[in-house]
């Protein structure tokens, strides 16, 4: 009965309220020049112990502004000074994510028309029911146009206490609402990283693996007074891992802070399309550059040295095991061309190297686009696709076959060996030179990764430009020889030599076939190898009736139905390879790995940064089973009795990440890096963060090399 009584003079208490005037969820409005405030309440009522929402509602006139907790290049924020009743304490202010203010030469960050400033207020638990609670607040504000005018006002607000959950009011539940999808997610799952340099802070943001949106545009704004120039234009560039934000330091000599924090606003939505637009963020301040632009050797302004590495990467391409056997056949090309005239010399090597460019935009065009998309992939992406893997198997068996002799094609690539302007050598020469570039994707070249990584956290004519320089320098041999036709005199004399080694290439591709079955199999299983081997057999026959039958030679009868089967058994094989396999590699199955004392674990980003907070000293190999550079270096390198006792001698804990299949944790690992494609090294010391990155070539003595700054376990 008593505690009926209690609630309804609680419940008359507050109708009293309300009809002589003295509104519960608000205080009195003040008006002060352009600027009226109040103290609201979300709440109508207080419960002993539980915290409840208060604000500062400030409403200016049309054109005039107040100021963001850092108001940036001048004014002041406003400022609450509490005056409560015994045990209770108020939060800080929550601001809501500011506007830039651009009054040449002076940029300021704050708000415009209606304002809420939420407070967290958290009343103690001895309290009494029935009690009426009186808040105050002296603010201070200054609000601004052309000129700026001071102002400030007391504001007091009145609450009763209940036993019963404090019920939320309508009307100020949706303000409040409101204000808080304007406030920045302190957990948002993006990863922002902060370095500077003499000139810039760069924020890289790196996006959840769930994130599958765009972010077109984003603006950063610091807590910290006087860190960046406010009035310069923030430089947003799509990287591998997510977003690079570049802002011009300020002039001012302050000291600087260890760390950095902020907010970073993006109408995008950080959570997908209508989704909270601020993110917050504290990063540690490092004076170092990003690992990816350490990694590889270039910073944000290096496109000049980009190009050079890609030039000689390609250059290094023409040597690289899977380009070799091509390659060799446009140098029996150019042996055959001795007698001809040097301009037709000129033109076959124009064609080929426009064959080359044109693989390259091509590739760069679908990494870019695919990227965009949000797809996470890098160089030598499609040889993470079994039907790829089908269709590269089929077309260097059937190349291969085409070079031993079992048939000729007037056009084939065997024309890029020899044939003349007259007999169809310039579309032989234009498909050797796209046939060159697709078999060099398994391969990467020293400077190679270097230049792709930083391509394509770059725009995309800058992205162009590289690829169109890594291609140059693969065809940059075959201009010069093409240009000075006196260089072929280094070069034997045509003779029986040369079918000899054509049909020597022929057993190279063979072995590529092997080679990329193998890919397949570690990919899709050994049944999908059995499948390829059945395809191969039905392009082999096919390949073998148009030699039987479809000579020129033969009647037209006969070398129709040649034709006809010649199609049947290629387009058979084919279909066999590609619908008789699961088109989609299986996740990556590997676990661990023994070469000698080395034992390798499956590389994640968890158990590195385990490993680094234990101190242990880590060993990364980024690889993948179609990539040829990585086997030899692996078998070179780590096969090396005195680098296994070195790992076993300093406790280095081996990591493999094994890029065979699509992983986008891996893609993204070898972003951050500063790549795209494998293999990738990389070294971390007992005591440093800083990674060693090594050569894309490795030898034992390289290897070695690193490990002496290791100490011994």
């Amino acid at each position: 009965m008593k505690f009926a009584s209690l609630k309804l003079i609680v419940h008359l208490v507050v109708a009293s309220l309300i009809i002589l005037g003295q509104p519960v969820l608000k205080s009195e409005p003040i008006r002060v020049g352009h600027l009226q405030g109040e103290l609201v309440s979300e709440v109508e009522s207080i419960k002993p112990g539980e915290p409840f929402w208060v604000a500062l509602h400030l409403i200016m006139d049309e054109h005039w502004h107040v100021y963001w907790q850092n108001p940036g290049d001048a004014g002041l924020p406003p400022r609450i000074e509490w005056v409560l009743p015994a045990g209770f304490r108020a939060g800080e202010i929550q601001w809501p994510y500011p506007e830039r203010f651009d009054v040449p030469p002076l940029t300021s960050f704050g708000y415009y028309g209606d304002l809420l400033l939420p407070v967290q207020i958290t009343p103690p638990n001895n309290i009494r029911e029935g009690d009426i609670i009186e808040l105050t607040a002296n603010a201070e504000w200054l609000i601004c146009k052309e000129i700026c005018i001071p102002g400030k006002g007391t504001f007091n607000l009145k609450l009763p206490v209940s036993s019963e959950s404090p019920k939320i009011d309508e009307f100020w539940a949706g303000e409040f609402n409101q204000v808080r999808s304007r406030l920045p997610l302190k957990s948002s799952g993006w990863d922002v990283s902060a370095y500077i340099s003499d000139e810039y802070i760069t924020l890289d943001l790196d996006r959840p693996e769930w994130f599958d949106g765009e972010i077109s545009s984003a603006v950063f704004f610091p807590y910290q007074k006087g860190l960046i120039d406010n009035a310069f234009s923030q430089k947003l560039e799509k990287t591998n891992f997510g977003y690079r934000l570049v802002v011009e330091r300020s002039g001012q000599q302050i000291e600087l802070p260890d760390s950095i924090s902020g907010v970073v606003v993006s109408e995008s939505g950080w959570r997908g399309e209508n989704s909270e637009k601020a993110i917050q963020f504290i990063s540690n301040l490092d004076n170092e550059p990003p690992a990816a632009a350490q990694a590889a050797g270039i910073d944000n302004i290096g496109i000049l040295k980009a190009l050079i590495f890609a030039f000689l990467g390609g250059i290094i391409l023409n040597l690289m095991p899977c380009v070799l056997p091509v390659l060799s056949l446009k140098v029996l090309g150019f042996v055959r061309q001795a007698g001809e005239s040097r301009r037709i010399a000129f033109m076959h090597g124009m064609t080929f190297t426009s064959g080359v460019l044109t693989s390259f935009w091509v590739l760069a065009g679908v990494l870019i686009l695919l990227r965009a998309g949000g797809e996470q992939l890098g160089w030598g992406f499609q040889l993470q696709s079994p039907g790829f893997l089908v269709v590269l198997s089929s077309f260097m068996f059937l190349f291969g076959l085409n070079l031993l002799g079992v048939f000729e094609i007037g056009t084939s690539l065997t024309a890029v060996g020899g044939k003349s302007a007259a007999s169809g050598g310039w579309s032989g020469s234009f498909l050797n030179g796209i046939t060159a570039t697709i078999v060099a994707t398994p391969c990467t070249a020293p400077f190679m990764g270097s230049a792709l990584g930083f391509s394509l956290t770059q725009s995309i004519p800058v992205s162009f430009m590289i690829f169109t320089s890594l291609g140059f320098g693969m065809a940059a041999p075959y201009i010069v020889l093409s240009a000075f036709p006196g260089l072929l005199k280094f070069l034997p004399k045509p003779g029986r030599w040369m079918e000899s080694l054509k049909q020597f290439m022929g057993f190279l591709l063979l072995a590529t076939v092997i080679w990329l079955s193998w890919v397949l199999g570690v990919q899709a299983g050994i049944n999908a190898v059995a499948v390829l081997m059945i395809a191969l057999l039905l392009l082999g026959v096919g390949a073998w009736i148009l030699g039987r039958w479809g000579k020129l030679g033969a009647a037209f009868r006969v070398r129709a139905v040649a034709y006809v089967l010649t199609a049947l058994f290629i387009l058979g094989g084919l279909s066999l390879g590609l619908m008789g396999i699961n088109l989609t590699a299986a996740p990556n199955s590997f676990e661990s790995q023994s070469d000698g004392l080395i034992t390798w674990e499956k590389f994640s980003t968890e158990r590195l940064d385990n490993l680094m907070t234990e101190g242990k000293p880590v060993f990364i190999d980024f690889t993948a089973a179609w990539c040829l550079s990585c086997q030899v270096n692996e078998r070179v390198a780590f096969g090396s009795e005195k680098v296994q006792e070195q790992f076993a001698e300093k406790g280095i804990i081996a990591l493999k990440a094994d890029w065979t299949s699509r992983d986008d944790e891996i893609t993204r690992a070898l972003a951050k890096y500063g790549r795209n494609s494998v293999p990738l090294y990389v070294l971390y010391d007992r005591n440093s963060d800083d990674p060693e990155i090594l050569p894309e070539i490795i030898t034992p003595r390289i290897v070695l090399g690193a490990l002496e700054k290791i100490d011994a376990d």
